[in-house]
């Protein structure tokens, strides 16, 4: 089922990333006065307002407008997409240097390939994923209680050592500390103790699932009737703060918390710039030359094709059967790569060089990333 609001996104998205590009395309026949401001035209755009000496009327026109807004389906396209998958720090250094006029810029790329992602990604089907079937996870289950049982068996016996241990036999002095030590273990026992009851809670979930399907309607031994029925053990230990509590509350309805997420996720993806832009302005605090706005657009630039990618493993997983883990495992080496290439290219640097901050690159990617995911959790679930 497509989500219309994705679409109707991916469109706004282009739209706008075309709006905040210098008009390009043909100007017609040719005009010697401006229909905007009035001045002179000598050639196909007005030399005072930029705009095209011929203004179109015709309906084909309104569909080209709208198809060079929502795609960008001019020559800069076909220049950038190349580069940036093959040679990102030449597009990078070329953009920062002021050759601009070739290449999509790198928000109107960021923006657009975004929208077109989320665009893309909602016309594929989504499949129902079982982790474990019900039956497999039953005998999973009895495994844990025996277990734990286990556990609580040798509780037991630390407990009767140490109470042993209390009592003085003959002219025996009683052992050192034997009443903290009973203290400690009966402790563990009783631990021991509630983890069996849990366990065994558990067991009589799945065995009533089993028999009469689950009471929230969730498919048993499916991703989302194991996500909700770790959301329903959350707290129960009187533990968990207000928002963990918030959270599992919502974890409840998976299928809805993911909705939450993905539109979250949709909304707030610009984030990554900012959260990004100081762990590569860290690598060259002491390099002069270079600017914030050039390690924006080295961001830009490289969002723009991790989005690519993933968009790309994505619809390789889901439309070839099995094609997951290798288009995984591919990206995962692609990664470090392209991230060398631009490191390189665009801030002329050596091997050595390019290589430590390649390796910082990557740790800093899990940072913001654990940032981002952190933020998305709380702006989508956590109120």
């Amino acid at each position: 089922m497509i989500d219309l609001e994705a679409a109707g996104g991916a469109m706004t998205g282009g739209i706008i990333a075309g709006a905040i590009e210098k008009p390009m395309g043909q100007a017609g026949e040719h005009h010697t006065t401006c229909a905007d401001c009035g001045a002179e035209v000598t050639g196909r755009f007005c030399s005072n307002c930029g705009q095209a000496a011929h203004v179109h009327r015709t309906l084909l026109h309104l569909g080209e407008e709208l198809l060079h807004g929502v795609m960008h389906f001019d020559g800069r396209l076909w220049r950038t997409l190349p580069l940036l998958i093959l040679n990102p720090g030449r597009l990078t250094r070329e953009w920062v240097q002021g050759k601009r006029t070739r290449y999509v810029s790198p928000l109107a790329m960021f923006l657009f390939t975004l929208f077109v992602m989320f665009f893309a990604l909602s016309f594929m089907p989504h499949q129902e994923v079982k982790l474990q079937g019900l039956p497999e996870q039953i005998a999973a289950q009895r495994e844990a209680i025996v277990e734990a049982e286990q556990v609580v068996a040798a509780a037991q016996k630390e407990v009767d050592a140490a109470t042993a241990a209390m009592e003085p036999s003959g002219d025996a002095p009683p052992e050192v500390n034997s009443g903290a030590r009973a203290g400690v273990a009966a402790g563990v026992l009783a631990a021991a103790q509630a983890g069996v009851i849990s366990e065994k809670a558990k067991l009589e979930r799945l065995e009533h699932d089993a028999v009469e399907g689950r009471k929230d309607g969730l498919t048993p031994g499916s991703w989302q009737a194991s996500v909700a029925d770790i959301a329903a053990d959350v707290g129960k230990n009187g533990e968990a703060n207000g928002l963990t509590k918030t959270v599992a509350k919502k974890l409840k309805n998976p299928d809805l918390a993911f909705y939450k997420l993905q539109q979250t996720i949709y909304k707030f993806a610009f984030l990554l710039v900012p959260l990004s832009i100081p762990f590569v302005a860290l690598m060259f605090l002491w390099k002069r030359g270079f600017t914030l706005y050039d390690h924006g657009v080295f961001v830009l630039y490289s969002l723009t094709f991790m989005s690519l990618l993933l968009m790309a493993v994505v619809v390789l997983a889901t439309t070839v059967k099995g094609a997951g883990p290798a288009a995984g495992l591919v990206a995962s080496l692609i990664v470090p790569v392209h991230m060398f290439a631009q490191l390189k290219g665009a801030y002329s640097l050596k091997i050595f060089s390019t290589l430590w901050r390649t390796i910082a690159l990557l740790i800093f990617c899990e940072i913001a990333a654990t940032l981002f995911i952190v933020s998305i959790i709380y702006l989508g679930l956590g109120h």
